[in-house]
């Protein structure tokens, strides 16, 4: 044992570069040796450059050997050398050049009986005048590859470690949420593409090695393919053909024609759909710009009335009849806990007005068939008159109310109740419920809606301007459906996140024809659908059924918003189910992918979500100083060279990785990159590439007219 204590301390003392000069818990500075090697170190038994920034030096203690990587190197003059021994009082001292660094600290490497293994955080900080060693190859290599058993998806190389293979783990990866930020040019798309292709191609390759231990017959029975799914919201187009031979890829795009298919592509896309019969009220009352006073009511009821045919039917009178008691029913109960509200103003005027419209809307019921209904209207109606005579306006205003305008109408409902039954809530689809629905039966539902009102001219705009999203074709096309079993919840769900079939299920969602005016409100149906689905698949179940959701721009599609009202936009909603997906995905199974050239403009709270970042070259300075804000304080001066990294190259920092690292990419084929690429204005210029100019045929299919004869 005394001779591997010696042979580690002679190990050391050959390996040592300096001493530590200064310790704070963000940086620990370093005085070199006059010795140490100025450009390449051969005392680890291979050529190593040394020193170099994003370099790694170990420094020795109790704990095992504390990481950090070099962030600074400089030369300060001192008035004499560093001499070792007593100081020859006979020379005279000149200046002479100390080489010093920097390193931030960022784990301990400790050794174990297989090899080395990385512990995060640091607790145990070294001393002034600690030696400072170059890692040995085999601790090099440690440091760099990830040892987690499930990391298996080879992302790149390591520059810094002799090009030692990089690896991560998809759980930790996908689970806990990835941030690809970068500017244009950068290699971002190329990441998000590849990381996606190398994760599946690992899987395969797994699935292959546990096959080839089994016998042929068992092999038939057990093999399996890839069981994963990606979904990419792709803005700009990019992505249609990055996934070919990989599975089960499919496209979704606006069609307006079926000649719209891109029959050239090796992945034929289809029409995409997000019916309307699968919004929420919420986002129903973003696209039309519902006010809240007036118009959210009668949606809320219209949808939640046309969502139950027998409701909504003309001829179902006695139904609609039922329901409106029960409706009112709720709201006397509501002002019955509020009584003190009736009283105040506008309490009082919001109570006269909602007295007045359900006299006028009780009106409207003059073909009651049931005689039990019949008294009931009548008597609610005289006692409504009564109340309305006892309290008229003055001057445009109701005086104040009280319980005893509320009570009466209550007793009549409840003494109806022996008669016509218990008049309790509706049970069965609510207005959020994704049930189908004609969109011209919508529209006539909420027509006669307003005029049982008498609020006809509240829902003009807001009728044309639903009537508008119909008639447009982009906008029919991705929304409108015209019979139940023209697609399903279930089709659609086992179309856009997959089915039994296990193969690799890629589902591309091309948005760069969708039109501005529904672009947010297709993406905010589309993530909360998929997040639903999985929250009740693990209600159901009790598993998790893991689904990545890829946004690429996600700066244009998950901004940031700082005033809070009531103004409902569709912009708002995407970013809010995407934070609520960042919040609590992690939890059904549901992982991001967030893709973003301007973390500045992305939501904070999603950004804030992200436990592992891949940070390409970005050179805003607001950008810089946004990123730096989500990594702890010890790591900030890695970043500073954020802005000169070469394209492929990236850091990779976070819960998937040990260390902060540089990765060099992995480089896809041409084949396989996203249409991202710069466009080549000098081969254009010198007719190396021709370009063909079809004015008239890209004007037709624009104007949307038919084809004519050039």
């Amino acid at each position: 044992m005394l001779k591997t204590m010696n042979k580690n301390f002679d190990n050391i003392r050959h390996r040592s570069m300096g001493t530590v000069e200064s310790v704070s818990p963000k940086e620990i500075k370093v005085l070199l040796e006059t010795d140490a090697p100025l450009s390449t170190s051969l005392n680890t038994g291979a050529p190593q450059q040394f020193p170099r920034i994003n370099g790694f030096l170990l420094i020795p203690n109790e704990a095992g050997d504390l990481i950090g990587i070099i962030t600074w190197i400089g030369i300060e003059y001192s008035p004499y050398p560093k001499r070792k021994g007593y100081k020859d009082f006979d020379l005279i001292d000149l200046p002479f050049p100390l080489r010093k660094l920097s390193l931030s600290p960022l784990g301990t490497l400790k050794e174990k009986e297989n090899g080395y293994e990385i512990e995060r955080g640091v607790y145990s900080y070294p001393s002034v005048g600690d030696i400072v060693i170059i890692p040995s190859q085999e601790q090099l290599k440690a440091i760099v590859q990830n040892k987690d058993e499930n990391a298996r998806i080879k992302i790149g190389l390591s520059p810094m470690a002799a090009n030692a293979p990089i690896f991560v783990d998809p759980d930790k990866l996908f689970g806990r949420h990835l941030a690809v930020l970068g500017n244009t040019g950068s290699g971002k798309s190329c990441s998000v593409a590849g990381l996606i292709r190398w994760s599946i191609e690992s899987a395969k390759s797994k699935i292959d090695e546990d096959a080839k231990g089994q016998n042929q017959d068992t092999e038939k029975q057990n093999y399996k393919s890839v069981n994963a799914r990606f979904i990419v919201f792709d803005p700009n187009g990019e992505y249609g053909t990055c996934f070919e031979g990989l599975g089960n890829v499919k496209k979704y795009e606006v069609k307006i024609r079926e000649k719209d298919a891109k029959q050239t592509e090796a992945i034929v896309s289809e029409k995409l759909r997000v019916p309307s019969w699968m919004w929420n009220s919420w986002e129903w009352a973003s696209i039309a710009q519902a006010s809240a006073k007036t118009q959210r009511p009668i949606l809320r009821r219209a949808l939640r009335e046309i969502k139950n045919t027998d409701i909504a039917k003309d001829d179902n009178i006695n139904i609609r009849f039922r329901y409106f008691l029960v409706s009112l029913k709720i709201s006397l109960l509501n002002y019955q806990k509020n009584g003190a509200k009736l009283s105040e103003f506008p309490g009082k005027q919001n109570y006269g007005d909602f007295l007045e419209n359900i006299k006028k809307s009780l009106e409207t019921f003059n073909t009651i068939e049931n005689q039990d209904y019949e008294n009931i209207k009548q008597k609610l109606i005289d006692e409504l008159g009564k109340i309305l005579k006892e309290h008229p306006k003055d001057k445009g205003y109701y005086p104040a109310f009280s319980l005893n305008e509320v009570n009466p109408l209550l007793e009549i409902l409840n003494a109806a109740e022996s008669s016509v039954g218990k008049l309790n809530p509706y049970e069965g689809p609510d207005e959020d419920s994704p049930v189908f629905f004609k969109n011209e039966e919508f529209l006539a539902h909420i027509e006669r809606l307003s005029q049982e009102a008498n609020q006809q001219q509240y829902l003009d705009f807001f009728l044309m301007r639903v009537r508008s999203l119909f008639t447009d074709n982009r906008i029919a096309s991705v929304i409108n459906t015209e019979t139940e079993e023209e697609i399903t919840l279930g089709n659609w769900l086992n179309e856009y996140i997959g089915d039994n079939n296990f193969n690799p299920s890629i589902t591309i969602i091309d948005l760069s024809l969708l039109p501005s005016e529904i672009l947010f409100l297709v993406v905010s149906v589309t993530a909360r659908i998929i997040f639903e689905a999985h929250h009740r698949y693990k209600k159901n179940t009790g598993q998790t059924l893991p689904t990545v959701l890829v946004v690429d721009e996600s700066h244009n599609l998950i901004k940031r918003y700082e005033i809070e009202d009531d103004n409902i936009s569709a912009q708002r909603l995407c970013t809010q189910i995407f934070e609520k997906i960042a919040k609590e995905g992690r939890k059904f199974g549901v992982g991001l992918v967030l893709a973003s050239q301007r973390p500045s403009e992305l939501s904070q709270t999603v950004l804030s979500q992200c436990n592992t970042f891949l940070l390409h070259r970005i050179v805003s300075d607001r950008d810089q100083e946004m990123v730096k804000k989500l990594v702890p304080d010890t790591m900030g001066s890695i970043l500073n060279e954020l802005s000169v990294l070469p394209s492929r190259k990236a850091i990779l920092l976070g819960w998937s990785t040990p260390i902060p690292m540089l990765v060099e990419m992995n480089e896809l084929p041409e084949a396989q990159r996203p249409k991202s690429k710069d466009p080549q204005f000098w081969d254009v210029w010198t007719n190396k590439e021709t370009r063909k100019i079809h004015w008239k045929e890209i004007a037709n299919e624009w104007q949307q007219k038919k084809d004519e004869k050039n």
